[in-house]
This record gives structure tokens, C-alpha cells and sequence, in this order.
């Protein structure tokens, strides 16, 4: 049955030779995990990106319940964990996802760095890394208000305190955050919302998308 749609499909649009382009990648013996153990040092890179695929399954999934409203969303967050089936277990996947892949990314960039693999011809795709750890701290840091609770509601007084220490913008980026200057409110929880699901995962696809046509282009970085 697949395979006749996959045929239908192919016949219409000639995707063949597209998969093939992607699929079809030979990847170097040094990071083949049954031929050198530290190869598994290689690893780091996939898992960030399965674990980003969770982390925007699951949020897909939290959006179905979540209200972003100071009168609702502490309410629609209880509700998601108590009465629907499995809200749970997909709040706690998106809660400590949120964890793992800020680990992940980093080990993976400390063996981008020991390795030396930001060297020529590499310098750009390290840059647009670089970048992506960034919005990934910032995805972890907007989606940490969205319960509203107290621990959440004191965090971003604090991290709004920080931003707005920065020298030069940090009045005009706290602004950007907070919405309404004199509380910590329905602005700040309606921006940190839109934030969270429409901005940073949008440049998150942008720089993921370049980061991987510049590892196919360039292909996978040799051993120390």
C-alpha cells in the first residue's frame, strides 16, 4: 500500500532523485561507532536533533489545551495534566526535553570545539550554531513562564531585571519582554507566548535548514 502511493507520488512530482540525494550519504568510517568507540563522541549532534523533534511534537500536542491568558493558563496546565489521557507524560517529556537538549546541544558543541571542526571551511555553519544554542536558551527561557505559577512568575521578574541591565538596549529589550513597563503581566505572558511558539522556532527552522545543507555540502568534519 505505501509503496503504490509512494509510486503515485513519484510519478507526479519525481521525488526519487531527491531522497536519493538525501538518503543516498556516505558517511566517513571514523564515525562509525562499530569500527572506533569514540566515535559515539559523533552522536551528540543527532540526539540535539531527535530530541528537538520531540520537543516540537509535544509542544504541537500542549497548544491543544494550553490558554495563554493570566485568568487561564495555570488552570489549562492542571487541567492538561489531571484529566486528559497522557497529558502528563507529554508535559514531562516537553518539561525535561527541555533540559536534555540544551544538554545535548552543548556536548555537542564542546566536541565541535576540541575537535576543531569551526576551522576553515567551517567557520560559517559554527557561527549559525552558535546561534541556535542561542535560540535554544531562549525557547528554554520564554516557555519557562508559561505555567504561571509563583516559581515561574519570579524567575522572569529576575530575568527581565537582567535584560534590562544590558548596556545600551536593556530598557528598549525589557520593553520588547514585559509589554506593560510597571508589572510582570497578561502582556508578558501573551508575548512570551508568541515568543516561544511563533518567532524562535521559525528562526530555529531557518538556522537548522542552513546548518544541514552546510554539513551536506561540506560533509561530516574528520577526527582530532
Amino acid at each position: 500500500m505505501l509503496q503504490k502511493m509512494y509510486d503515485w507520488i513519484d510519478e507526479r512530482v519525481d521525488i526519487t532523485p531527491l531522497w536519493r540525494d538525501i538518503a543516498d550519504h556516505e558517511v566517513p568510517e571514523h564515525v562509525n561507532p562499530a569500527h572506533h568507540f569514540s566515535a559515539f563522541v559523533y552522536c551528540f549532534g543527532g540526539l540535539t536533533f531527535f530530541v528537538t523533534v520531540i520537543q516540537i511534537l509535544s509542544g504541537m500536542f500542549l497548544t491543544m489545551y494550553y490558554v495563554p491568558d493570566i485568568e487561564n493558563a495555570w488552570r489549562s496546565v492542571y487541567y492538561l495534566q489531571t484529566q486528559v489521557q497522557a497529558g502528563q507524560i507529554v508535559r514531562g517529556m516537553h518539561h525535561w526535553g527541555a533540559s536534555v537538549v540544551i544538554v545535548m546541544l552543548f556536548l555537542h558543541t564542546l566536541r565541535v570545539f576540541f575537535q576543531g571542526a569551526y576551522k576553515k571551511p567551517r567557520e560559517l555553519n559554527w557561527m549559525v550554531g552558535v546561534l541556535i544554542f542561542f535560540v535554544m536558551l531562549a525557547l528554554g527561557l520564554t516557555g519557562y513562564l508559561l505555567p504561571w505559577d509563583n516559581k515561574a512568575y519570579f524567575a522572569t521578574v529576575v530575568t527581565l531585571q537582567i535584560a534590562e541591565q544590558v548596556p545600551f538596549i536593556g530598557e528598549m529589550a525589557k520593553t520588547l519582554l514585559n509589554g506593560d513597563p510597571s508589572i510582570v503581566g497578561a502582556q508578558t505572558l501573551a508575548r512570551f507566548f508568541a515568543i516561544h511558539v511563533f518567532f524562535l522556532p521559525a528562526a530555529l527552522f531557518v538556522l537548522m535548514a542552513v546548518h544541514f545543507i552546510m554539513i551536506r555540502k561540506q560533509g561530516i568534519s574528520g577526527p582530532l
